[in-house]
């Protein structure tokens, strides 16, 4: 693979640099700096604008509106978006749902909804982990029924993440207990206005509702929300993980935090010189940068092989491993450079209230909680003792 780019991609650069330092807010890329709290009409606003640009769905078809990017551009857009602290766009509907439709979903259900993933008009939540079947997922208890033209749900999801704002879940839900566990699943959409589904937050160590639990008490969806055939929801939900574990791995934020590390290292006072001096710690940085040269390269392998309409196989579960290790290795350093400084929980400075400003260095107060937050990373989309298993089948046949 030629790492090299042509006249055309730098020009393209250029054009992505010159539309974030117009277009993105400083108010959401100084939040986004910092690690502090976007609120919805911070992920809204962004979600407007490139969609306004033509720029929101990169990876989608021209004709279900997306830019239709290639993996290079792609590429390039997250380190551009990244090096300027633009926030992450919430991906559920935009690059999880949206491939199912298009590949497995009804001719109706992509003009039905993907333009309303576009306009911001949905805003989708997933709906797979639940209490005794998260990594296990086939394990999954939450039951739909036949009765009519419509099914029936009734069961619970957890860890559902920003489900407080969403409208719409995509439902894994088991439709057959006749036959092995995996093979009686399928794939629906539901409406959360729909009586009977509630929401509860699950507050975090940091103080924050990032997730919740949703409960489905005799919840009827009409049978045109079922994606794909009955019972086959397995197979939807393999493919959706693929995009899920490669999106997961975030080159261009592991990217983003590394240079945050290196200035925070270089600004730290320790025995009397720079903490990026000291030997031990300065190894440990320059193998997370050699760790995410090489993870950059396999990203380029992956996202290429979903450009030409493949799933990604078992070079997803290794960029997944070593993309989330990268990223918790780089919270933790960041930590450990922040020192004691790091260590009180600000929800004033991460809310972005009135003494934010008067909570010692910068990137000290969000720290802890960014720590904390990215252990979550190898526990879902799979858990990477799940990848390894993945790996060893795929490319060992054991």
């Amino acid at each position: 693979m030629d790492l090299g780019y042509t006249t055309e991609q730098d020009a393209f650069r250029t054009m992505v640099r010159a539309f974030l330092s117009e277009k993105l807010p400083a108010s959401i890329a100084e939040k986004t700096r910092l690690g502090k709290r976007l609120s919805k009409a911070d992920m809204e606003t962004w979600h407007s604008i490139l969609n306004e640009k033509g720029w929101l769905a990169p990876n989608w078809p021209k004709a279900y509106g997306g830019a239709e990017w290639d993996v290079v551009q792609r590429q390039i857009f997250e380190e551009e978006a990244c090096f300027a602290h633009a926030p992450r766009v919430v991906p559920f509907g935009l690059t999880m749902l949206a491939p199912v439709l298009m590949k497995y979903g009804t001719e109706a259900q992509r003009q039905k909804f993907l333009p309303r993933i576009l306009t911001g008009e949905d805003w989708w939540c997933q709906g797979y982990s639940e209490p005794g079947a998260g990594s296990d997922l086939a394990a999954l208890k939450t039951r739909a029924v036949l009765d009519g033209d419509h099914y029936v749900v009734n069961g619970q999801k957890t860890w559902t993440t920003l489900g407080q704002h969403a409208n719409w879940i995509f439902c894994l839900v088991r439709t057959n207990t006749e036959v092995k566990k995996q093979e009686g699943i399928s794939f629906l959409l539901i409406d959360m206005k729909t009586p009977g589904v509630v929401v509860r937050p699950i507050t975090l160590i940091d103080g924050d509702a990032e997730v919740n639990e949703v409960f489905f008490d005799n919840v009827r969806v009409p049978v045109e929300n079922l994606v794909g055939e009955q019972d086959k929801g397995w197979t939807y939900a393999k493919y959706l993980l693929t995009h899920e574990r490669t999106n997961i791995a975030g080159v261009g934020f592991s990217d983003a935090a590394l240079r945050t590390l290196k200035h925070v290292a270089a600004n730290t006072i320790a025995g009397g010189k720079p903490l990026s001096r000291n030997p031990h710690f300065a190894a440990r940085v320059a193998q997370a940068e050699i760790d995410l040269m090489a993870m950059r390269t396999t990203n380029l392998r992956v996202v290429s092989a979903a450009a030409k309409g493949q799933a990604p196989g078992a070079e997803s579960s290794m960029l997944k491993i070593k993309g989330t290790l990268l990223r918790q290795e780089l919270t933790a350093l960041l930590r450990r450079a922040a020192g004691p400084d790091a260590m009180p929980y600000l929800p004033d400075y991460l809310e972005g209230g009135d003494n934010a400003d008067s909570m010692g260095p910068e990137h000290a107060p969000a720290a802890a909680p960014g720590y904390f937050n990215m252990r979550k990373l190898s526990i879902f989309g799979g858990s990477n003792e799940i990848q390894r298993t993945i790996i060893s089948k795929a490319i060992l046949d054991l």
